[in-house]
C-alpha cells in the first residue's frame, strides 16, 4: 500500500509538473503583465520597477525557473524574498534558506492579494457545490440504476435510459440556465428560491452566515450530467453481475431477492461506478465554473471567470494548479477505494 501511494504521488507530481509548464508558457506571452499591475498610469521607472519584481526582465528559461520555485512546496529563497512574499513554511540556512513552504501563487495584478488567500476565500463554496451534486447524484443514481437493471425491459428501465441520455447530452451552462429561470425566476413565489445567491449572507453584525438555500439550483444543475452517468454505469453493471454463478448460488441457498441485489450484486457492481464518482467529482470542480458564474455562486469557478475578464493571470493560474492537485489527489483515493470496495482488487 505505502509503496503504491508513493508512486503514485511521483505519478502526480510529474503531472503537475506538466500542468505548471504549460499554465506558466500558456499565459506569459499574453499582453504585459507590469503593464496590467501599474494600469494605464504610470512611468517608464515605475514599469521597469515592476518587470524587476515580476522577474520580466530575465530570459524566459529563467522566468520559469522563479515561477517553479515559487509554486513549489520545496524552494531555496533569498531571507529579504522570504519576508517581502510573506511566505509561511519551515526555513533554515542563512542568507540563502532551504524550506518546505505553503506554494506561493503570487499576487493578484486587480486586489494586490496574494492568489493563495483569494483562492481559499473561494474554495469552499465550490467543494460545498462539488459535494452537494455528488450527493444528489449518488442519491438519486445508483438505486435508480439498480431498478433499471432488475426490472430490465420495463417502462421503468425504458424511462430510465432516456433520462441518462437526456442529461448527458444536455451542456451544464444550458440546463443552468433553463433551471435558474424556471425555478428561480417563474416560480420563485412557489419555490422560494432566487435565480442566483452565494453560500453566504453578511448579517446586520458584519458576521456571515450559511445561506444553503441558495445551493439547491446550483447543485441540481452541477449534479444532473454524474446522475445521468452513474444511472448507466450502475445499469450496466447490475445486469452483468447479476448473470454471474455467484448470483445464482445465493438464490439457491435461499437468500431474499433484496439481499442478493443490494447486499451481493451492488458491492460486486460498484468498481466501474466509484471511477465514476471519483472521476466525476475532480471534474465537477472544472465544471462548476460555468455554474458557479450563472447562479453568482461565489467559489473558485466565479473567481477565476472574474479573473479572466479582468486579464488577472495569476489568479487564472493558481486555479488551475489548485484543480489539477485535487483531481490527481482524488485519484490515488479512488484507487485506494477499490481495493475496500472489492476484495479482489489488490494493490501493490
Amino acid at each position: 500500500m505505502l509503496k503504491f501511494i508513493i508512486r503514485r504521488s511521483l505519478y502526480g507530481l510529474l503531472v503537475l509538473v506538466g500542468v505548471v509548464v504549460l499554465v506558466f508558457f500558456l499565459f506569459q506571452g499574453f499582453g504585459d503583465p507590469s503593464r496590467l499591475v501599474m494600469g494605464q498610469s504610470g512611468d517608464s521607472i515605475t514599469q521597469a520597477n515592476i518587470k524587476k519584481e515580476l522577474y520580466l526582465d530575465q530570459p524566459k528559461w529563467k522566468q520559469f525557473v522563479f515561477y517553479l520555485n515559487d509554486v513549489s512546496p520545496i524552494c531555496i529563497y533569498k531571507k529579504t524574498a522570504i519576508e517581502k512574499k510573506k511566505l509561511r513554511g519551515i526555513f533554515i540556512g542563512g542568507d540563502t534558506k532551504f524550506g518546505i513552504k505553503v506554494p506561493y501563487l503570487r499576487t493578484s495584478y486587480q486586489s494586490k492579494r496574494p492568489v493563495w488567500d483569494v483562492l481559499m476565500q473561494a474554495l469552499p463554496g465550490t467543494l460545498m457545490l462539488a459535494v452537494a451534486a455528488m450527493f444528489i447524484a449518488i442519491l438519486i443514481g445508483i438505486p435508480l440504476g439498480v431498478l433499471a437493471a432488475v426490472k430490465q425491459n420495463t417502462w421503468m428501465d425504458s424511462s430510465a435510459i432516456f433520462g441518462s441520455i437526456l442529461g448527458i447530452s444536455a451542456p451544464s451552462f444550458f440546463t443552468g440556465i433553463i433551471i435558474a429561470y424556471v425555478f428561480g425566476f417563474v416560480l420563485s413565489d412557489w419555490t422560494g428560491l432566487h435565480i442566483a445567491g452565494n453560500w453566504f449572507a453578511i448579517d446586520d453584525e458584519g458576521q456571515k452566515r450559511l445561506t444553503l438555500q441558495n445551493l439547491i439550483l446550483p447543485a441540481i444543475t452541477l449534479g444532473i450530467r454524474p446522475l445521468a452517468i452513474i444511472t448507466q454505469l450502475t445499469r450496466s453493471a447490475m445486469l452483468d453481475v447479476l448473470d454471474q454463478d455467484f448470483i445464482r448460488t445465493a438464490y439457491a441457498k435461499g437468500l431474499s431477492k433484496k439481499r442478493v441485489v443490494w447486499r451481493h450484486g451492488l458491492r460486486n457492481a460498484l468498481n466501474p461506478v466509484v471511477t465514476a464518482i471519483t472521476g466525476w467529482f475532480a471534474e465537477l470542480l472544472a465544471g462548476a465554473f460555468f455554474v458557479e458564474y450563472i447562479f453568482g455562486w461565489q467559489g473558485i469557478g466565479k473567481v477565476t471567470v472574474n479573473a479572466l475578464e479582468e486579464l488577472d493571470y495569476p489568479v487564472v493560474m493558481g486555479s488551475v494548479l489548485i484543480a489539477a492537485a485535487f483531481f490527481i489527489l482524488i485519484n490515488i483515493l479512488a484507487d485506494i477505494l477499490y481495493s475496500i470496495i472489492d476484495p479482489r482488487v489488490r494493490i501493490e
